[in-house]
């Protein structure tokens, strides 16, 4: 998989598309166990990046990571501007002076994903998107490590996203609002877990749509 920041603003409206279409169900979740701005949050940061879009397709991934990050963190703002930003931000650092394809991905993504947990101090089981986004860096540095094609690495990548989702259903949480409520956390799932999923699964989409071996 080899592929330019030209297809930036696509996977910015793709993102932005699916959380608005389940904007009421994650609102749901998030009132049930969250502050309830979730999706508030994330509107904010994914308008900000599509007026960024046409500026972002003209950089390389290293600068383009870093512009969103920054942007991220400044519009989203609290708790999830800053992860979100730190996630980013991480990938910039490790995208510097590479191509884009999938090695590079499953390294950049891995690293940031390691400082979301850093930043968050927080790890898988705790009812958080790292249980969405911790199963997606391993199946990623596993398509590399064994030469997936992009079909069977989005499959298996949007796979464990829903499984990382689904998941968090069942756990109690010990990070954020939802840690004051013990027992009553369970039987639903994490917003910002969901959110992920979401996200993750509509640019593989476009990702897919747009490889020449698609």
């Amino acid at each position: 998989m080899s592929a330019s920041t030209t297809q930036i603003k696509a996977y910015i409206q793709a993102a932005d598309a699916v959380i608005r279409e389940h904007a009421e169900e994650v609102t749901e979740l998030d009132q049930a166990i969250g502050d309830g701005d979730h999706i508030a949050n994330l509107k904010r940061g994914l308008a900000a990046l599509d007026a960024l879009a046409e500026e972002l397709g003209r950089m390389d991934w290293s600068a383009a990571f870093q512009k969103i990050g920054m942007s991220l963190m400044s519009s989203v703002g609290g708790a999830s501007g800053s992860l979100y930003g730190t996630f980013f931000l991480s990938m910039s650092k490790a995208m510097r002076d590479k191509d884009m394809n999938l090695p590079n991905l499953a390294e950049a993504f891995s690293q940031g994903v390691e400082s979301v947990k850093q930043r968050g101090k927080a790890d898988l089981g705790e009812k958080t998107m790292l249980d969405v986004l911790i199963p997606v860096a391993n199946a990623l540095r596993q398509a590399a490590q064994e030469s997936w094609g992009l079909p069977q690495a989005i499959e298996t990548v949007n796979r464990v996203a829903e499984a990382g989702c689904e998941s968090t259903r069942d756990m109690i949480a010990t990070k954020g609002r939802a840690s004051f409520l013990g027992e009553r956390a369970r039987g639903h799932i994490d917003a910002g877990a969901r959110t992920s999923q979401l996200m993750i699964g509509a640019i593989g989409d476009v990702v897919a749509k747009n490889s020449p071996s698609a």
